[in-house]
């Protein structure tokens, strides 16, 4: 069940991603993420009310403020990436990074997943980076800076998933909520020292909207996977949502897909299949 949890938040990661991505080429990347993340929120803090749960510790207190922040730096990062370079680079770069940081912490931990769950990890890591174009030929148009922004990106989402890990397993969605109160006064913060301001376009802010609330669902996914499951495991699987976003990249974008990142893609299948079976 984690492993597939996982997926499922790989592929709204995606789809969300995508969104905040198309949101981004007209309004600046902050005020998308910030949009978001106000709207999804007002939506979690009322479920959470609604259910009761209790609020947790000062660790979880203390890890997903940390969560939050890194993660509202990561996702105005990827939008910032997707809004001026390829989202068939910049979303695998970011996963790459990303898949990486929480196995790396895993294993310090104590973590010993199985040798099928380690080939699973290695294949996923190298699909990404095919994706990217890390590994293989490739053709793109992307500036190295963005590349570099990607890369940091996924170093923050990595940051975040090791996070998720800490929180406490039995405090419900407070840690969403935790990581809401975090980032959002600081990306609200961003948007007034650098005189940010929305642009009026009703239909790139409805995206956003929809963008935040992926983000959100991905989150949940993910939270209650690795509550589960192993995070070397779960974070990998979950860093896998670039082929949700670069499918549609090239379905309805028409962004070109080279031979390498198609490979890339069948690999990420292979991944999973192994991390699956090693979990069966």
């Amino acid at each position: 069940m984690p492993v597939l949890l996982a997926l499922a938040s790989a592929v709204v990661y995606g789809v969300g991603d995508w969104f905040g991505g198309r949101a981004s080429r007209v309004q600046h990347s902050v005020i998308v993420a910030a949009t978001g993340q106000m709207v999804s929120f007002v939506l979690v803090i009322a479920v959470t009310i609604g259910m009761g749960t209790a609020s947790p510790g000062v660790s979880t207190w203390w890890w997903m403020s940390f969560g939050g922040i890194v993660g509202a730096i990561g996702i105005a990062s990827l939008y910032h990436g997707f809004a001026h370079g390829d989202v068939a680079v910049v979303a695998p770069t970011s996963a790459v990074v990303g898949a990486g940081l929480p196995v790396v912490a895993a294993l310090i931990s104590g973590e010993r997943p199985s040798v099928l769950a380690l080939c699973g990890i290695a294949v996923a890591i190298s699909a990404v980076a095919l994706v990217s174009g890390a590994l293989g030929g490739h053709r793109h148009h992307t500036p190295p800076r963005i590349v570099a922004l990607a890369a940091g990106s996924g170093a923050c989402f990595g940051l975040m998933f090791v996070a998720f890990d800490h929180a406490d397993p039995n405090s419900g969605l407070w840690p969403l909520v935790i990581a809401r109160v975090a980032s959002v006064p600081l990306l609200l913060g961003v948007a007034l020292v650098g005189r940010i301001r929305p642009i009026r376009h009703m239909a790139s802010m409805r995206i956003a909207v929809l963008a935040g609330v992926f983000d959100m669902g991905a989150n949940w996914l993910y939270m209650v996977a690795v509550r589960d499951g192993l995070l070397s495991v779960v974070a990998v699987v979950a860093s896998l949502y670039p082929a949700s976003t670069v499918t549609l990249a090239f379905v309805v974008d028409k962004e070109r897909i080279t031979r390498w990142q198609a490979l890339g893609l069948v690999l990420a299948v292979f991944a999973l299949v192994l991390v699956t079976l090693s979990r069966s």
